[in-house]
C-alpha cells in the first residue's frame, strides 16, 4: 500500500536535496516538463487501472482507487501552480517601472 498525502507526492515532484546538482541544477522550463510529465504517467496509470479493473484483470479495487486518487491530487496540484504562476506573471506586468 503506497502512502498517499500531499507532502509525499510534492516530494516525488522535487529533487531530492541528496541529489548533487551540476551547474547551477535544473532549468525552470525542465523541471516543469518533469512535473508535467509525471502528472501524465500517474494519469495513464489510472486509466490502465480502471480498465484492468473492468476488465477483470485486476480484482483489487482498492489500489485502483489509490491510483485514481493520485492522478487527481497530482492534477489539481498542477492546475494549481498553474494558477499561481499566471497570477505572477500578470502581477509583474501590472508592475510601472
Amino acid at each position: 500500500m503506497k502512502d498517499l498525502t500531499i507532502d509525499t507526492h510534492l516530494k516525488t515532484l522535487l529533487p531530492s536535496p541528496l541529489q548533487e546538482h551540476k551547474g547551477g541544477g535544473g532549468s525552470f522550463a525542465e523541471t516543469l516538463s518533469q512535473a508535467v510529465a509525471e502528472v501524465n504517467d500517474s494519469q495513464l496509470r489510472a486509466d490502465q487501472a480502471a480498465v484492468d479493473l473492468q476488465t477483470g484483470k485486476a480484482d483489487n479495487l482498492h489500489d485502483v482507487m489509490l491510483a485514481m486518487e493520485e492522478a487527481d491530487v497530482s492534477m489539481r496540484l498542477l492546475v494549481q501552480f498553474r494558477n499561481k504562476v499566471t497570477e505572477a506573471y500578470k502581477e509583474i506586468m501590472n508592475m510601472q517601472v
